[in-house]
């Protein structure tokens, strides 16, 4: 089975590098031509994160397919960092220690990121089960998603950061039960 990953467009969040997870943005300009400029793979159908900016990224990729939402595919709740940047949050003692545990401990007021990760792969492993009798599936979904998934699924294996990847970016793989990479988008 050929499995798109795409990270959906930019938002206002994202040109600021804020931390921009359950806040529910659309597309900015920006976000929007820089999809129109790429071209993307073929599908069957389309998965997609419930989120605004994932939807719209996959209406624009993708007009004249059908897109299935899965809810637990949405981006980690980042509690009190949501909405800000690393500048703003300099200096907050909480950030510091997130940032010192290698972004393992959770969120204050948010997701624990080993949550996060398994909610992504759980959901994951659902849609590959519902939608099986397809060849070509895309998932338009958020950067965490895919580093989440990517961290247990790929060949070769690595960790959750080596898998981060740009806006209305991502990946073309070939999926037999692990993750091989065929090509960036």
């Amino acid at each position: 089975m050929q499995i798109s990953f795409i990270r959906h467009g930019k938002t206002i969040g994202n040109l600021s590098k804020k931390y921009i997870g359950t806040t529910d943005e659309p597309l900015c300009a920006e976000g929007i031509s820089q999809i129109n400029k790429k071209n993307y793979p073929d599908c069957d159908i389309v998965i997609c994160s419930p989120m605004k900016r994932c939807i719209q990224t996959a209406e624009i990729i993708y007009p004249d397919k059908k897109i299935i939402v899965y809810d637990n595919l949405k981006e980690c709740c980042f509690g009190t960092f949501e909405g800000k940047n690393y500048m703003e949050l300099s200096g907050n003692p909480d950030y510091q220690k997130w940032i010192d545990s290698n972004g393992k401990l959770p969120f204050p007021n948010g997701e624990n990121p080993e949550n996060f990760k398994k909610r992504c792969i759980e959901a994951f492993e659902k849609a590959i089960a519902e939608n099986s009798e397809y060849d070509m599936i895309s998932f338009v979904v958020h950067g965490g998603t895919i580093m989440s998934v990517f961290e247990k699924y790929a060949v070769p294996h690595g960790d959750f950061y080596d898998f981060h990847v740009e806006n209305a970016s991502g990946f073309i793989t070939e999926y037999n039960g692990y993750i091989k990479i065929k090509e960036n988008i």
